[in-house]
């Protein structure tokens, strides 16, 4: 409830990109792996987004769901951190999304071999073209395999707000063994 009040500020601030988050994972040798995702969807479950699966951010979700979130509004002096296990959603709801993708990030999904090296710039231009011939009499593209969502359901969330003097407020919610969540005021 108090993501969805602070979401809605946000977007309300016409802030740049609000729904901008940071997607932190970890290697399989246990280094930090971050980066910008867009939040495509949120509510009771979790927060949605969607991407390639064999990218670095999938690999390291398939090895390892436990994964951390970060939403930074500046402008508000706002930030949330959240921590949860990441899992595939349905793939009609990923098939729901990717058709109302624009076309081009579409062909997009299919040329980009997302996170693998590539030998130069032409390289991906030749696989969009190659993606563009194989669905040029296509109305609909269908989703790529590798392609789509994750939702990521949260155990803890931190919500922080700027205050004077850096006195923040920090009020932290951990999801107990009961199900239920306990709530504590953290110093600044």
């Amino acid at each position: 409830v108090q993501f969805a009040l602070w979401f809605s500020q946000a977007l309300a601030a016409h802030l740049p990109a609000p729904n901008a988050m940071t997607l932190a994972t970890a290697t399989p040798e246990g280094r930090p792996s971050a980066r910008t995702v867009l939040i495509k969807g949120v509510d009771a479950r979790g927060f949605v987004f969607f991407t390639n699966y064999d990218s670095d951010k999938g690999r390291e979700l398939a090895r390892s769901p436990r994964c951390s979130l970060q939403f930074l509004w500046l402008d508000l002096h706002r930030q949330v951190r959240i921590e949860g296990a990441a899992s595939r959603v349905d793939a009609a709801v990923s098939d729901d999304y990717f058709a109302g993708r624009p076309r081009g990030s579409q062909i997009g999904a299919w040329a980009s071999p997302q996170s693998q090296v590539l030998r130069s710039r032409e390289e991906l231009e030749a696989r969009v073209e190659a993606a563009e011939r194989q669905f040029a009499d296509v109305d609909i593209v269908p989703r790529p395999p590798n392609w789509g969502g994750y939702c990521i359901e949260p155990d803890y969330f931190e919500f922080w707000q700027g205050r004077p003097s850096r006195l923040h407020d920090r009020l932290r919610y951990v999801v107990g063994p009961d199900g239920h969540w306990k709530r504590d005021r953290l110093a600044p």
